[in-house]
């Protein structure tokens, strides 16, 4: 049997005239080579088959003898023998039958199958699925349609067979049938048991579990737990996948010492907003005689009109008491309600081409603690802010115009400092001048600020204002040079920097202080006209500013392989303006700013930066890190990091495989491979480990098994203990004890990849025969 392409001459033609080339064939798309034939095209396509031998009736029925073979869509069926009736479209095939439908195999003795229905009978079958590579063996398998079949007395297992006769998969269901939904890529088993290692761990009546990664409705994992203050922990969410952009997840928690405590969120996605809502309910909870409760909300939205866009962003928490966050440390999904300080924040926000409006409320909540109290920051109830910054306005010039009026409140016996409507103006005008090798940019400032104080404060002053120009002059140079380091051809620049900036001195330590700190001193801050963040100081500042940068940069990809800076500040008057309890500066020298990047290779990584006191000749400040990734599951970092008179710390984290740990690939994985993972944080000034987080990780073919050890300092005489376990049975599901370890090596380790993560979704043609 012969096949001919339309459109392109035949051999014989090609031969008879040598000098004219063939055409060009011409490409076009074709529904056969998309993932999922469309519903439409599936009536249209041709049925084909092939054997050794085929007798019959054209369009009405075929019988084939010997390498029968019948392809239709994505459907492909071999046989030793197979029967085709045209009518209604079944086909009978026996003897060593094969089944290939968009990448999903079937294996058997005897089938009976509507072709384009999907529909039939498979007796003595087994079965693989393309997206899991989960296998098993049934009795009979009972297809419905294209999407869902019945397997009887079936077995489901991601492990992969080997060669040997014996072989025995490590863990295995077994049910009395499996429904399984491609469609929905969701299995569910009815009378099964789960093994492992030859071991029944697991009775389960009624289970569902993915046939893919995609989201699906059902139990999730359960965690069990146990320590000395909830007693015996077990944790049982249930994931409810209520639509392709919404989600709930519920949950409940026995604690055998305190009682039950019950959790709710709801996930949404919309194209123009988005957020959650989590509950946490604990009734009678008996460690502290009371109801517990914590809720959080969040969203963000965003309206368009032709007046300009519209947005609504909340970001709303609270819990029900003090020791909340002490209370319930185990919470690895949201973090936000065990910290001390919960802000309930909502903006309603407006932005047109060239002009924003924000209206603002923050409220929050502090957790306080008799042995560590916390001065609790001040609300903004309201803040009112309007911005304008024109787009084209000519002649070089760049304006940006701010005005902005908040209510401060707080309970004065704890803050000390009366409340206040605090409203400033501030505008500033510059004009840069660029070129390829330079940049100067001249900047005028004026900050106009106004305080009316619900009481006096202990001058007797019941209001109070301030305006302040500030100068500044910002220019640079950029060098360039071709050059060669270690075998690569780089480009080096050389980009000397000064900056100067000029503030007058007004008097601001009688100010109360409502959203103001001093700024972090390193290499970006230093070029900067202010030295405080907020806006009820203004620094009398004049400075100048010199530092220096060389980078270079791969001459052939672009990427900035290393960078090297230093700037120092020089000041020609002593400070005057400062934050309660702050040191004023005299020195008319600054301390020395050291910088380093350096990434030569993608494997490599290291950064540092030092604080250098000429004076004493130490460094007041150094953070160095490091960082070695050589492929997957593979990283080691190290930091370490000096803030002289407070702190002095070694901090490394790692993920490295154990046995052949030098491999850069992933060679007998399949045969079982350990892994070490752990984190530790050392003080080398209390000569102790303030957080340590061990384990050890387990990749066989088909799970993967974590133990971890983590302690966490919560406080500076406190620290939280607990050992987690976890298997995971790969494709199925995980069990785990002492909450999720996966969890805390994600939050705690740089660059921790999770074994057998899955990347991509197989395509039906990567198993097409």
């Amino acid at each position: 049997m012969a096949l001919a392409w339309a459109g392109l001459p035949t051999l014989a033609q090609a031969q008879a005239d040598p000098a004219d080339p063939l055409p060009a064939p011409v490409l076009r798309s074709t529904p056969m080579l998309q993932e999922r034939i469309p519903e439409a095209a599936r009536p249209l396509q041709p049925v084909y088959v092939r054997g050794d031998s085929i007798a019959g009736q054209a369009d009405v029925r075929a019988v084939i003898d010997g390498h029968a073979e019948l392809r239709r869509s994505d459907t492909i069926v071999r046989a030793n023998r197979m029967e085709y009736t045209v009518a209604d479209d079944r086909l009978q095939a026996e003897g060593q039958v094969h089944i290939n439908r968009a990448g999903n195999v079937f294996d058997g003795n005897r089938l009976d199958l509507e072709v384009d229905a999907f529909r039939g009978n498979f007796t003595d079958a087994n079965y693989r699925f393309l997206a899991t590579q989960a296998h098993g063996d049934a009795s009979q398998v009972e297809f419905l349609d294209r999407e869902r079949s019945i397997v009887y007395n079936a077995t489901y297992t991601t492990c992969q067979r080997d060669n040997e006769a014996s072989w025995q998969p490590d863990w295995m269901l077994k049910a009395d049938s499996i429904h399984l939904d491609q469609g929905e890529q969701v299995g569910y088993a009815r009378g099964a048991k789960l093994q492992f290692k030859g071991v029944t761990v697991l009775p389960i009546p009624v289970v569902s579990f993915p046939l893919s990664d995609q989201r699906k409705s059902g139990l999730l994992p359960l965690t069990i737990g146990l320590d000395n203050v909830s007693g015996f922990e077990y944790t049982q969410p249930y994931y409810w996948n209520l639509a392709p952009n919404r989600d709930a997840t519920l949950s409940s928690t026995l604690m055998t010492k305190r009682g039950v405590n019950l959790g709710a969120e709801f996930r949404y996605l919309e194209p123009t907003y988005q957020g959650k809502v989590r509950l946490d309910y604990m009734p009678g909870d008996r460690l502290r005689d009371r109801d517990r409760w914590a809720y959080k909300l969040q969203h963000q939205g965003q309206i368009a009109s032709p007046w300009g866009g519209l947005g609504l962003n909340l970001n709303l928490n609270r819990v029900s008491d003090n020791n909340y966050w002490r209370d319930f440390t185990r919470r690895d999904t949201d973090r936000t309600l065990n910290s001390r300080l919960l802000p309930s924040d909502a903006i309603l926000s407006w932005g047109g081409q060239d002009t924003s409006l924000m209206l603002r409320t923050l409220k929050l909540q502090t957790l306080q603690d008799v042995a560590s109290p916390i001065m609790p920051p001040y609300d903004r109830m309201p803040q009112l802010q309007w911005r304008y910054t024109p787009l084209n306005l000519g002649g070089g010039l760049d304006l940006t115009v701010e005005a902005d009026t908040t209510r401060f409140e707080a309970d004065p016996l704890l803050t000390r400092q009366v409340n206040a409507q605090r409203s400033y103006l501030m505008a500033e005008l510059s004009r840069p001048f660029l070129s390829p090798g330079a940049f100067f940019t001249p900047k005028l400032k004026l900050h106009a600020t106004q305080y009316q104080f619900d009481n006096p404060l202990s001058n007797g002053m019941t209001s109070s204002g301030r305006t302040l120009p500030t100068v500044s002059l910002d220019s640079g140079l950029i060098f360039e040079r071709e050059t060669a380091l270690f075998g690569r051809s780089l480009l080096q620049t050389l980009e000397p920097r000064a900056f100067y900036t000029y503030t007058p001195y007004r008097a601001q330590n009688m100010l109360p202080v409502y959203d103001t700190a001093l700024n972090d001193f390193n290499l970006a801050t230093i070029y900067s006209d202010n030295s405080y963040s907020g806006h009820d100081r203004l620094a009398d500042n004049n400075l100048l500013t010199l530092g220096l940068t060389t980078r270079f940069i791969d001459a052939d990809t672009g990427a900035e392989s290393a960078r090297f800076g230093v700037a120092q500040r020089v000041r020609f008057s002593d400070q005057r303006v400062t934050l309660p309890g702050e040191v004023p500066a005299t020195d008319r020298l600054s301390d020395i700013l050291f910088g380093a990047s350096v990434n030569w290779t993608p494997q490599w990584a290291l950064d540092a930066a030092v604080q250098y006191n000429r004076e004493t000749g130490h460094s007041e400040r150094t953070t160095v890190g490091a960082r070695y990734s050589p492929g997957n599951y593979r990283t080691i970092s190290a930091a370490y990091r000096l803030q002289r008179g407070t702190s002095e710390q070694v901090d490394v984290g790692w993920q490295w495989p154990i046995r052949n740990p030098w491999a850069t690939e992933d060679k007998g994985r399949d045969g079982g491979r350990w892994y070490s993972v752990g984190r530790l944080n050392y003080s080398l000034q209390d000569r102790k480990l303030v957080d340590t987080v061990v384990g050890f990780e387990y990749d066989s073919c088909c799970w993967v098994g974590r133990v971890v050890l983590e302690r966490l300092q919560s406080s500076v005489t406190t620290s939280n203990t607990r050992l987690l376990f976890q298997v995971e049975f790969v494709g199925f599901s995980r069990l785990s004890l002492g909450a999720n370890p996966l969890q805390s090596l994600k939050d705690n380790i740089p660059r921790y990849q999770a074994l057998r993560q899955t990347t991509a979704t197989p395509s039906r043609f990567s198993n097409y025969d």
